[in-house]
C-alpha cells in the first residue's frame, strides 16, 4: 500500500511539475513580448527626436508607402514559414491562426532577438490553445529554423557573387573569411537537399521523431526564405535610395549579408551590423548621415510598427478569450442554476403528485363510504 501511495505522490508531482512548467513557458512569450518592446525603445532611443522626426519627413512619402508594403509581404512571406511548418508536420488550422501567430511571433524574435526562444514562447502560448501539442511545435520551431538556414545558404551564395570586395574590406583575411563562408554555405545547402532527395530515415532527438522534408518542401522553405528576406531589402532600399544613389544589385549583397550575420550575431535588430557594412559599402561622413536616417526609417517600418500592431492585436485576441472564458463560465453558471431549478422543479412535481394521489384515494375512500351509507339508508 504504502509503494503505491509513493508511486502515486511522484506521478501527481510529475503532473504538477509539468503543469507549472506549460504556464511559465506561456506566459514567457509576454515576457519576450515586453522585452522586444524594450529593445525596439532602446534601439531608436539612441537617437534624438529631432533626428528621426528629420529622417521620416526627408523621405518621400511615395517611398514610405512603397517601404511599407515591401514590409507587408515581408511579414506575409515570414507568417507563410507557419504555414510550412504546419504542412511538415501534418496539421491543419485556420489561415488566420498560422498568420497570426507567425506575425507575431517574428515581430517578436525580430526586435528581441533569440528567435528560437522568444518566437518559440510565443507560438507556444497560441498553438496550445489550438490543440497542437508540445512536441509538434519543438518539430514546428525546428522546421522554421532550417527554412530561414537555407534560405541563408542559398542568399549567401548570390550575396558573395554580387556583392562589391570593398564591402566587408580590403584586407586578405577579410576576402578569405567571406569565401570561406560562401563555401560553407554551398556545401550546407547541398547537403540538405541532397538529404532531403534521398535520407528517409526519422532523426530521434530526446524521443521527437524529425523526419527530412521532400525536396518539394525543400525548395519552398528555399523560395519562401528568400522572398522574407528580399522583402526586408526592399524596406531599406526605398528609405535609402532617396539619400544615396546605389545600383540594387550592389545594394542586395550587403544586405544579405548583414542581414544573416545581424540574425547570427543574437543582436536585436541586427543593430550595428547594418552601420558596420553599409558604412564599408557607403564611405563618407556625409553619406553616413544619410545612412543614419535611413536607417530610422527602417527600423520603424520593418521592426517598431510590426511590433506595434501585433501588441495590439496579441492583447486584443487575450482580451477576447478572456472575455470568451468569463462568458462561458456565466453559462455555465446559468445552466447549473437551471439545472438545479429543474432538479427542484422536478421534485415539488414529484411530491406534488404523491399529495395529488393520494387526495384522490382520499376522495374514492370517502365516495365509497358514501355509496355504503346511502346503501344502508336505501335498506
Amino acid at each position: 500500500m504504502k509503494t503505491n501511495k509513493f508511486v502515486q505522490s511522484k506521478k501527481d508531482i510529475a503532473r504538477k511539475t509539468k503543469k507549472v512548467f506549460k504556464k511559465i513557458v506561456s506566459w514567457a512569450g509576454l515576457f519576450f513580448f515586453g522585452l522586444a518592446a524594450f529593445m525596439i525603445y532602446r534601439q531608436l532611443s539612441k537617437y534624438q527626436m529631432e533626428d528621426i522626426k528629420q529622417a521620416l519627413l526627408s523621405i518621400p512619402a511615395k517611398n514610405l508607402i512603397y517601404a511599407s508594403v515591401a514590409s507587408f509581404f515581408g511579414y506575409v512571406a515570414l507568417s507563410s514559414y507557419d504555414y510550412l511548418a504546419l504542412k511538415y508536420i501534418k496539421k491543419k488550422v485556420s489561415t488566420w491562426k498560422w498568420i497570426f501567430a507567425g506575425f507575431i511571433g517574428f515581430s517578436v524574435s525580430n526586435n528581441a532577438g533569440h528567435a528560437i526562444v522568444s518566437g518559440g514562447a510565443i507560438r507556444y502560448r497560441l498553438y496550445t490553445r489550438w490543440r497542437i501539442k508540445a512536441n509538434e511545435i519543438v518539430k514546428m520551431i525546428t522546421f522554421s529554423g532550417f527554412t530561414y538556414l537555407v534560405a541563408c545558404f542559398f542568399l549567401i551564395i548570390i550575396g558573395y557573387f554580387i556583392t562589391p570586395g570593398h564591402a566587408f574590406g580590403d584586407k586578405d583575411a577579410s576576402k578569405i573569411t567571406t569565401a570561406i563562408v560562401a563555401f560553407g554555405s554551398f556545401i550546407g545547402l547541398w547537403i540538405y537537399l541532397t538529404a532531403a532527395l534521398y535520407y528517409k530515415k526519422p532523426i530521434v532527438i530526446k524521443g521527437i521523431k524529425f523526419k527530412m522534408p521532400n525536396i518539394k518542401t525543400a525548395l519552398e522553405q528555399i523560395l519562401i526564405g528568400s522572398l522574407d528576406i528580399l522583402m526586408a531589402s526592399l524596406v531599406l532600399y526605398f528609405t535609402l535610395t532617396h539619400f544615396v544613389d546605389i545600383k540594387f544589385n550592389v545594394f542586395i549583397g550587403a544586405f544579405i549579408i548583414a542581414q544573416i550575420l545581424g540574425v547570427y550575431s543574437q543582436v536585436p535588430g541586427g543593430l550595428g551590423v547594418f552601420e558596420l557594412v553599409f558604412a564599408n559599402i557607403i564611405p563618407g561622413a556625409e553619406n553616413q548621415a544619410m545612412l543614419y536616417g535611413a536607417l530610422i526609417a527602417y527600423r520603424i517600418i520593418y521592426y517598431l510598427l510590426p511590433l506595434v500592431i501585433s501588441a495590439i492585436a496579441l492583447l486584443s485576441y487575450e482580451w477576447y478569450l478572456g472575455y470568451r472564458q468569463k462568458e462561458i463560465k456565466k453559462q455555465r453558471k446559468l445552466d447549473l442554476i437551471k439545472q438545479k431549478m429543474l432538479e427542484k422543479a422536478d421534485a415539488f412535481n414529484q411530491k406534488a403528485k404523491i399529495v395529488t394521489d393520494k387526495a384522490k384515494k382520499v376522495t374514492q375512500k370517502a365516495k365509497q363510504i358514501k355509496d355504503k351509507v346511502r346503501l344502508k339508508k336505501k335498506k
